[in-house]
């Protein structure tokens, strides 16, 4: 057996760096307000969910890595931030600086608006921070499908006012129109380099974070307006039968309210039936292997207001 000291650790990485000289890689950022298309996009990219989606404000609160690989091309990391919006609670500010810290670092940036024909205070705002951004931005009109052809010139006049844009580019991140050209002008950004992720990786969410994330994306479909944005999920534990392809999960729900608490479990525990059953396909499509889902409901009052809860339920400033 070798001796571990004699591995030559810069000959290994400077294999692997020959490997891909040919290829380009990088990072970059998707920005834009609540509710453009962040996470579908990144989904859409990648070819598999990572990023939860639903129709409620702030559904994404964590930045959130998405990785692309062409083998002709190289490897994109994508990063899918929270919408920017006027935080209200400590959770709120963590989310802006989510957002804030993403713009910084990378090598290229996609702002995602969708086809009105105005600058909204939101999006001005952000313009605002991407002025002070070194990396080329790229202004993707998603939703295009929604449109007629003709009703995004007068949405890129507007914007190409406000901004000296490296590309505008159209797209729909629902029906993939458009997605292959904004790969190809992402590309023409990015620096040549080796890969920062396997080839076959797809992002760096750990198994726990994602099947916590997709619960709360089906709390948030069922749960009406009031309930959402006061909910978290942590899996409390998640193991897989020995020889079987079945995990068992527990996991527990935790809103601010008693009274959220009787809406989440619902009449006769239908409600957290119907979140446990929807959530259950998706993780099991996820892992796939059979999934024994067990939820709780728990109440912490306040909890957006803590630093303690925000951070034990994963919503934490890198150290």
């Amino acid at each position: 057996m070798s001796n571990p000291a004699e591995f030559d650790t810069e000959g290994i990485m400077a294999e692997l760096s020959s490997q891909n000289a040919d290829k380009k890689s990088g990072f970059v950022t998707i920005i834009g307000r609540p509710n453009v298309g962040k996470s579908t996009l990144l989904n859409r990219f990648v070819g598999q969910k990572i990023a939860i989606t639903s129709n409620k404000p702030q559904t994404t609160r964590s930045r959130i890595l998405g990785i692309y690989t062409d083998e002709a091309n190289g490897q994109i990391v994508f990063i899918d931030t929270p919408g920017v919006h006027k935080a209200k609670n400590k959770l709120g500010d963590y989310m802006v600086k989510e957002a804030a810290s993403a713009l910084f670092d990378v090598d290229v940036i996609l702002m995602l608006i969708e086809p009105e024909g105005k600058v909204g205070e939101r999006d001005a705002a952000i313009i605002k921070r991407l002025e002070k951004c070194e990396a080329p931005v790229i202004l993707c009109i998603n939703k295009a499908d929604t449109v007629a052809h003709e009703m995004l010139l007068p949405v890129i006049d507007v914007f190409s006012g406000c901004m000296d844009f490296a590309e505008i580019i159209p797209v729909s991140a629902k029906t993939g129109e458009g997605c292959d050209t904004l790969l190809s002008l992402i590309y023409r950004y990015l620096p040549y380099g080796p890969y920062y992720y396997e080839a076959d990786a797809l992002t760096d969410q750990p198994q726990r974070a994602l099947v916590a994330e997709l619960v709360r994306e089906k709390a948030l479909h069922a749960l009406s307006d009031e309930v959402p944005h006061g909910i978290a999920v942590s899996v409390d534990s998640m193991k897989k039968r020995k020889g079987k392809k079945l995990y068992d999960i527990n996991a527990t729900i935790v809103c601010e309210r008693d009274s959220h608490k009787g809406i989440i479990i619902g009449k006769g525990g239908e409600m957290l039936k119907k979140i446990g059953a929807n959530a259950r396909f998706e993780i099991e499509r996820m892992l796939d292997a059979r999934v024994n889902l067990k939820l709780w409901v728990k109440v912490k009052k306040n909890w957006r207001e803590s630093d303690f809860y925000v951070k034990n339920f994963g919503y934490m400033e890198e150290e």
